[in-house]
């Protein structure tokens, strides 16, 4: 922080910037008001006097002007300070928390802080999440202050009070392993190599593909909704539920519930089968398993305990399932890898022997020789076969059969050079209780093994499509990723084409090595009840027995812990109403209410006790939620909301209406009765929360119907204002008409047409003068006209012309009223008035038509160059500049976005500018913004202007004079009666000789030399004092020098001794002008610098003045600011967000 010098002198206060701080250019001192001590409050450090207290007059000359005396400061002239001056001084620091460093150079936006601040005081809260609320700027300063003031004991207990920071997870850790290990599951292990057996390579690849095919549609849609914002908890149906509404979210996010819950009972009864058929077939309670009806007796009984088991493991604490998560994760990918390496190592000689009769494939209990151990695969008459077929009691024709067919011992996997691809390549369905590969009736005692479940290519499709579920995980981890935007997409669809390519190459290599028949042997039983799969892998089946087991243990932990948050989060948001009971959670935040909810729905799943039954309804609930998720991208994209921005751009309507379409054929192809079942039940849900959200109505016939849907959608806008992520521009234009009642800006219409790109409401009002009898015709001529230039600008929306005896009243009323209901606007455009100078009426009802959008809350567009905008037919290439100032709701943000989505302005970039002081961290302020930038889904480049200390030039000093000299004659001739002589040099005369006034005399200019040498015109500055002492006492003298504003300005030589000559018998300009007019000087010289060459330049409007002797000054100031600029849209929030970061 630059240090202050302080000197008296004759009772005022200086405070000087050292010259070691300046550059070589003029450098200004100006006196801090109110403070008289040897240091000043840090904030209030600059070359321009703070602002006023409210109690100053604003525009109108009340204050004493500047009062200035030359004379370089020094430290021993210092003083201490006075009691009025300590008094000032505390008002002055209370006066507004808003104000700060970035207010020093910025006095013309001031008035705008307490509700609009500084981006430079507000840009790191929103990077670091707005959540579309403006942070709070006093709770900013008073967390500082608390900051410093706790030091010592205190600052301890903040320390151990703050949160620990926990590290972000990138896209592999976060993403592509969560849902590798969610998409690989207990069908690859218990299920594939029966679907390659009984559907063919063929046609297994192609189901296999369908199913992919959808996961990996689904999966872009997600990928570009969950990069359209900060996706929270509840994963899809959270997306759908802000994409498509409450309605839809909360039916498919109760299936999403179901589907997750249910698929929590596949994973426990997969893994009590990888169990008892697999691993310890003794276990089972209900005699052999494999007879259908004991092993499921025995699913029910283990299933229920491990379900038990693993409800107690979530219900303690989901910390056991984050660690056991890796665990789960590292089997299943040590068990793929395991079975890859298998397959090219395969040969006759590793794996299980076979026996076939003829074209039948035998159990291995039949012809196992107990004593022996080994497999007696002959016709010998006293094998176990000949008995089994030619022995006593047997009907002659299985003894014929046996004679005349071939008893084969082979290998069941006899490897890739084996030749069996080809003939695996067809289907072989079949139907319950038949003969394994025959279409004929089997006999268990006979050594058949009995097909059991009748299946075809759709069946195929209802079991199969499970394991390729869990694309969600990544999505659902949205809030511990680094770089959410970057790693769900990424992770996403990497993590599905990972498994795409494992399966599609798994069937073909299962197709390759193992023999048909055995394919189709679901439980293994010619192995004796051995798992394909795990005879298949390297280097022993326990390897994939025990990982297949803990995976899908691991799989069902997880469905177990995220279904009763998913509900939970259903629940909280209170759409369902008699879920509300399930929104309560434990002290630790667990919802237990929704844990009980889960395991009894689970315990239902797992009596069904077969994975081939519950499969098909996981199916269900799954394609529902994918068909959803795909309808909400599309919907989105087709709409062009202006929310829609996400940051993943590899996507197409079309893509998504094709999920759509793929996600309801595999529905029906699957099952049509569980299709039908689960679209009803979505159907119900969505009805009663309709039902209990909105109150219909309905009239008789056609008419009467769209009566009523028109006035329920009014209604329904009724209700409130839209949610930011639905606000878009619906605009009132404000035109004015020429003498032949023609539109004088018609490129008002254009450019609101390039803005809204068709989309929203349009309104365009006009007012006529005079009275409605006699303008009645004519109004409704231009009515007629504005509405043909509508039709050619091809935008759809009303018009609408009024008979005012008042312009600015009936552009009043037009704001205030326009509009039916909520079917109203929420932004207003008008074009500048250029001839405000000539037409003092325009001016007025200018500033009195912005103080009635102010006042309503309306957001206010201002195009000035309006006829230098382009039209549909041009294609505008360069950039589109913002200059943000003051953050009043993002409206500078999205507007430009919305612009670039029309093809005039489409070739356009975003530059985006903030301003900040030389005391700011400018590096910070920059990065926050790229990253406020980068959570909005926007690509714009990023630049901090800084705004150095500069003193006020005399080019700003002349031009404040000028400017109030001309209002002060402009009030003169308003206030002169009708019988004075309006002679505007004998009212400048009078403003000459009024009380505030300054004597030739008394103005004082003097020229010394600085401390150091870094000025130009030989060293030397040129200072200007008012003496106002002439006809004073002393007493009377040094109270009016306690009150005045003592500001210091300082010039050139050159320009000091010719701002002499212009001084003589000049009014004093007030200080608040002078700073002001600073500020659009500088500005616009800044922007003139960094802009010159942009197709359009958006900046924010400072708020109209309050007191009506301000309003040539205000018009003043903007006329400055925008000099020597073309196509300038000044923008000014309607004091709500609409723009934000979610999705």
């Amino acid at each position: 922080m630059p240090r202050f010098n302080v000197r008296r002198a004759d009772d005022s206060v200086k405070l000087a910037r050292p010259e070691s701080t300046s550059s070589r250019s003029a450098r200004g001192v100006c006196e801090k008001r109110g403070y008289q001590g040897s240091s000043a409050p840090a904030r209030y450090s600059s070359a321009v006097a703070p602002r006023a207290t409210e109690s100053d007059a604003v525009d109108e000359g009340e204050s004493d002007g500047p009062q200035v005396a030359f004379s370089p400061a020094t430290d021993k002239e210092a003083g201490k300070s006075g009691e009025n001056a300590a008094k000032e001084s505390d008002q002055l620091m209370t006066h507004n928390n808003s104000e700060g460093v970035g207010e020093k150079h910025m006095a013309l936006y001031e008035d705008d802080t307490e509700q609009s601040p500084f981006v430079s005081r507000v840009i790191s809260r929103l990077a670091n999440y707005a959540g579309g609320v403006v942070p709070n700027v006093e709770q900013d300063d008073l967390e500082e202050e608390l900051e410093i003031n706790g030091a010592g004991g205190d600052k301890k207990k903040q320390k151990s009070k703050a949160p620990k920071k926990v590290p972000k997870l990138g896209t592999v850790l976060g993403v592509y392993f969560p849902c590798i290990q969610n998409i690989f599951g207990v069908i690859l292990f218990i299920r594939m190599v029966w679907v390659v057996g009984t559907a063919g390579w063929l046609q297994a690849f192609i189901l296999v593909f369908m199913c992919c095919c959808c996961t990996m549609t689904t999966s872009i849609s997600m990928s570009a909704i969950a990069t359209n914002g900060v996706v929270s908890g509840g994963g899809s149906y959270f997306m759908i539920s802000r994409a498509l509404g409450p309605e839809f979210g909360g039916a498919v996010g109760l299936l999403f519930y179901l589907g997750t819950t249910v698929a929590s009972s596949m994973y426990v009864v997969g893994a009590v089968e990888i169990l008892l058929q697999y691993m310890a077939p003794s276990l089972a309670l209900f005699g052999t398993v494999t007879i259908p009806s004991n092993a499921y007796n025995s699913y029910r009984v283990y299933g229920s305990a491990l379900l038990l088991f693993m409800f107690i493991c979530v219900f303690i604490g989901v910390k056991f399932v984050s660690k056991f998560s890796p665990v789960a994760l590292f089997c299943v990918l040590c068990s793929i890898l395991c079975v890859y390496i298998g397959i090219f190592i395969a040969h006759p000689g590793r794996g299980p022997r076979i026996c076939y009769v003829g074209d039948r494939l035998l159990s291995r209990d039949k012809v196992l020789n107990n004593e022996t151990g080994m497999i007696e695969c002959n016709k010998n008459e006293t094998g176990p076969i000949y008995q089994m077929y030619c022995g006593a009691g047997v009907d002659p024709s299985w003894c014929e059969y046996f004679n005349k067919s071939e008893v084969l011992e082979r290998s069941g996997i006899p490897g890739l050079s084996s030749g069996v691809f080809f003939r695996n390549m067809w289907p072989n369905y079949n139907s319950k209780d038949n003969r394994l590969g025959l279409d004929e009736k089997g006999d268990r005692d006979k050594g058949d093994i009995i097909v059991d479940i009748t299946t075809s290519f759709v069946i195929l499709i209802g079991i199969f499509f499970p394991s390729v579920t869990g694309i969600m995980a990544g999505s659902n981890r949205s809030g511990d990723l680094a770089d959410a935007q970057k790693s769900i997409p990424t992770g996403t669809i990497g993590a599905v084409a990972t498994t795409s390519f494992v399966y599609l190459s798994c069937l073909l290599f299962f197709a390759g090595c193992v023999e048909g028949q055995l394919l189709r042997d679901k439980f293994g039983e010619s192995m004796g009840g051995g798992l394909i799969v795990a005879h298949l892998a390297w280097p022993n089946p326990w390897v994939i027995m025990v990982g297949s087991f803990l995976s899908t243990c691991g799989a069902g932990l997880q469905s177990l812990t995220g279904a009763p948050r998913l509900l939970q989060a259903i629940a909280a948001d209170g759409i369902v109403p008699f879920l509300r009971p399930f929104a309560v959670t434990s002290k630790k935040g667990e919802p237990i209410r929704a844990l009980l909810l889960t395991a009894g729905i689970a315990e239902a799943g797992v009596l069904l006790a077969n994975v081939d039954y519950i499969a098909p309804i996981i199916t269900m609930f799954f394609l529902m939620c994918y068909c959803f998720t795909n309808l909400a991208c599309a919907v989105q994209t087709i709409l062009k909301t202006p929310n829609w921005r996400p940051r993943f751009k590899f996507y197409h309507w079309a893509l998504s209406l094709f999920g759509v379409a793929l996600c309801l054929a595999l529905m029906f192809m699957s099952s049509w009765y569980y299709a039908l079942a689960a679209l009803a039940l979505a159907a119900f849900i969505y009805k009663y929360i309709e039902y209990k959200g909105a109150e219909k109505e309905w009239g008789d016939g056609i008419h009467g119907l769209s009566m009523s849907a028109a006035r329920f959608a009014l209604l329904k806008l009724e209700d409130g204002p839209p949610h930011v992520k639905n606000w878009r521009p619906q605009i009132l234009i404000l035109l004015k008409l020429d003498e032949t009642s023609q539109p004088k800006y018609p490129k008002l219409l254009t450019f609101s047409g390039q803005l809204k790109a068709g989309k929203g409401l349009t309104i365009v009002v006009s007012v006529i003068e005079g009275s409605f009898g006699q303008n009645a015709e004519k109004a409704e001529t231009a009515k007629k006209l504005i509405m043909e230039l509508l039709k050619k600008e091809k935008l759809k929306g009303f018009a609408e012309v009024i008979v005012s005896k008042d312009v600015s009243e009936g552009m009043s009323y037009l704001v205030q009223g326009s509009g039916l209901g909520g079917l109203r606007h929420n932004t207003v455009l008008l074009s500048w008035p250029s001839d405000w100078r000539q037409q003092q009426n325009h001016c007025k009802s200018f500033i009195n038509t912005l103080r009635v959008i102010n006042d309503k809350h309306l957001a206010a567009l201002i195009a000035k160059g309006i006829d230098k905008f382009p039209d549909h037919k041009q294609k505008i290439c360069g950039t589109i500049d913002i200059w943000w100032i003051v953050h009043d709701g993002g409206l500078l943000m999205l507007l430009p976005f919305l612009l670039t989505q029309h093809k005039v302005w489409k070739h356009c970039k975003m530059r985006i500018f903030t301003v900040a002081q030389i005391e700011d961290n400018s590096i910070q302020i920059k990065k926050d913004l790229e990253m406020f930038i980068y959570h909005l889904r926007l690509r714009a480049e990023v630049a901090v202007v800084e705004m150095p200390d500069k003193d006020i030039s005399a080019y700003t000093y002349e031009r404040t004079l000028m400017m109030e000299q001309r209002t002060s004659m402009l009030r003169q001739m308003k206030q002169s009666d009708s019988h004075r002589l309006l002679n505007p040099q004998l009212i400048l005369d009078s403003a000459r000789n009024q009380s505030t006034s300054v004597a030739p005399s008394s103005v004082k200019i003097q020229v010394d030399p600085l401390l150091e040498q870094d000025t130009f015109d030989g060293g030397n500055l040129t200072t200007i004092s008012y003496d106002s002492s002439d006809g004073v006492g002393d007493k009377d003298q040094n109270n009016s020098k306690s009150r005045m504003d003592k500001n210091l300005y300082t010039f050139s030589a050159s320009a000091g001794q010719q701002l002499k000559k212009d001084l003589h018998g000049i009014t004093k300009p007030d200080n608040r002008n002078v700073r002001r007019m600073h500020t659009a000087v500088r500005l616009n010289e800044t922007i003139k610098e960094r802009s010159k060459d942009a197709q359009l330049l958006i900046l924010n409007l400072p708020g109209p003045p309050k007191n009506p002797a301000g309003e040539e000054n205000y018009m003043e100031f903007l006329e400055v600011l925008t000099e020597g600029l073309d196509r300038i849209l000044m923008v000014r929030g309607g004091g709500r967000e609409v723009i934000t970061i979610f999705s």
